[in-house]
């Protein structure tokens, strides 16, 4: 959410904090760059969570995976610091790794009211000498950033260039179970979907203005006898400026479970789960299968002021307040796309042959297993309820991964590893089973535990800092949907209706020059893929970060 202060803020896990603490440096692949323009300005009862909501339901066929967002316009202006914060916070939800909003006077105001904060809260006398300043917010870095804001160079280029017209928005609802699907509000709410659990919680939209908005709907009304209303504040400070206010109380005497600041049923923690059969609405971020409770829950995502109204009706809705008169027509926003470049995207494969550091194997070998899926997120590979249990063990994580989206998964896994005959010690193949999925595998929370446990099972994944290659077929993938995806697709499992496909395919990847064979019963075919580096090579040598960042220190003794 850094981006909706003008700062660049992406993921890290604890493999990666560990070696900053260790070493001062990390690394960060520059992605490409999209424009995100703003337009005109919202309409009464729309906020920024519905501008991102929309977002990520319009384009959700990875058009911005692994993109840095730059939010730009005369729109931007009409947005409150604090739309902006649930903006870019959201942006890794739509699939890119950062989201920034521009250093404007709304901005600069922003900071200077928070300084003042600051300045407020120390003193000094002939006797007692002031504090130390704020490391980050400061009346030099202020000053020095009025003189000098941060603005694109003249001339910038972007891989591609999104005109989004704010006045055309109503407000959005995500869901269920995926922010990949979004519904115009007004539609929703004639289903009356009915919910039992309400959620005005996380970093996304518990802070002081969010509570104030659910508390202006929920004063005079009590909640639903048949909703249960959670609302925890983003911090202790936050919590606090909303009980002076009044906000925070108005809540809890409507009939509001108070929870402490901080992460709880985001992400699967603490009491008021989502149970078997039950509907949730949310303010937070992310509504993956399985990540606010049980697997077989439905869990929406809105506003802070339709959570609350839903949980005072018990079916999504909108606040009374919301005037339909005074928004646009329902429908799809207005939306216009112009590629402006290639966006510095690396060709799918290449005619050269890499080089490999002694160590690294010739090949990848193994039995092929395919998950029809798009947007497979973290969740749904390693459940949240065991992400902070500390002393789980490697075996254990190999037991439960992807439990939230196919409970049979490890099983399988397992028995085809038991299957494979053993290489001699010398071969150059490394063996495993070879996981094929749809696009934006791994998308959601930054837990390093959906890498660890796929390793841990003998799957290659994802996560270069784990040790595990990145490769990427759309050809392949294209093949195998249509060959055994439910109707020809992704999203609903097999043919035979099976989350996870095992059709005795086995697969070879040639890590020289990128060739791959997939033998099925179809006979032999070659795909090509895109080799790693020596970089990647080194911290698969390594076992990971953590292997290399150990190698390195030793280096140095």
């Amino acid at each position: 959410m850094y981006g909706g202060v003008g700062c660049v803020g992406t993921p890290i896990v604890r493999t990666d904090a560990a070696a900053l603490w260790a070493t001062g440096n990390t690394w960060w692949q520059v992605p490409r760059m999209i424009k995100v323009e703003f337009k005109g300005k919202l309409a009464p009862g729309v906020t920024g969570k519905d501008v991102i909501v929309a977002l990520c339901g319009s384009f959700n066929k990875d058009e911005v995976l692994n993109a840095a967002i730059e939010f730009t316009g005369e729109g931007v202006a009409g947005l409150s610091v604090d739309d902006r914060l649930t903006i870019a916070n959201m942006t890794t939800e739509w699939g890119a790794l950062a989201g920034l909003f521009p250093v404007d006077q709304t901005l600069l105001d922003w900071y200077e009211r928070t300084l003042r904060k600051l300045e407020f809260c120390t003193f000094a006398s002939k006797t007692i000498p002031p504090l130390p300043e704020h490391p980050r917010i400061n009346r030099r870095r202020l000053d020095a950033l009025q003189a000098m804001p941060l603005t694109p160079d003249p001339g910038a280029e972007y891989a591609s260039h999104l005109r989004f017209d704010l006045s055309t928005l109503v407000p959005h609802v995500s869901g269920p179970n995926s922010v990949k699907v979004s519904t115009p509000l007004p539609k929703l709410e004639e289903a009356r979907i009915p919910i039992q659990k309400a959620y005005l919680l996380s970093c996304t939209n518990s802070r002081v203005s969010d509570i104030a908005a659910a508390a202006a709907v929920m004063k005079g009304n009590k909640v639903s006898p048949d909703v249960e209303f959670y609302v925890a504040a983003a911090s202790s400070v936050v919590q606090h400026e909303s009980e002076r206010l009044g906000d925070w109380d108005a809540l809890v005497v409507a009939g509001a479970k108070v929870l402490p600041a901080g992460c709880g049923p985001c992400i699967g923690l603490g009491v008021g789960l989502l149970e078997e059969g039950e509907t949730g609405i949310s303010a937070t971020n992310r509504n993956y299968k399985g990540r606010m409770g049980h697997p077989k829950a439905q869990a929406y995502l809105a506003s802070p002021a339709v959570v609350a109204a839903s949980a005072i009706k018990g079916y999504i809705c909108g606040p009374d307040s919301l005037d339909t008169k005074r928004l646009p027509p329902t429908g799809a926003p207005s939306f216009h796309i112009a590629e402006t470049g290639p966006g510095a995207v690396a060709p799918a494969t290449s005619d050269t042959e890499e080089s490999l550091l002694p160590g690294f194997p010739e090949s990848f070998s193994g039995r092929l297993l395919f998950v029809p899926q798009d947007n497979l997120s973290t969740d749904a590979l390693y459940p949240g309820k065991y992400t902070y249990q500390d002393d789980i063990t490697l075996e254990r994580q190999a037991e439960v991964v992807m439990e939230n989206y196919d409970t049979s998964f490890a099983g399988l896994v397992s028995s085809l590893r038991r299957e494979q005959p053993p290489l001699p010690a010398s071969a150059s193949t490394k063996q495993g089973v070879v996981l094929v999925s749809g696009y934006n595998f791994g998308t959601g929370s930054s837990r390093e535990q959906a890498a660890t446990a796929l390793k841990a099972a003998g799957v290659p994944r994802n996560a270069i800092n784990n040790g595990l290659i990145c490769l990427e077929s759309p050809e392949l993938v294209s093949e195998l949907t249509e060959m055994y995806g439910k109707d020809g697709q992704r999203g609903a499992g097999g043919k035979d209706g099976e989350l996870t496909v095992n059709r005795g395919h086995t697969i070879r990847i040639n890590m020289r020059d990128g060739n791959v064979f997939v033998d099925g019963p179809q006979g032999e075919k070659r795909y090509g893929v895109r080799p790693v580096g020596a970089s990647v090579q080194e911290l698969w040598i390594c076992g990971g970060l953590e292997g290399y960042i150990l190698k390195s220190i030793q280096a140095q003794l």
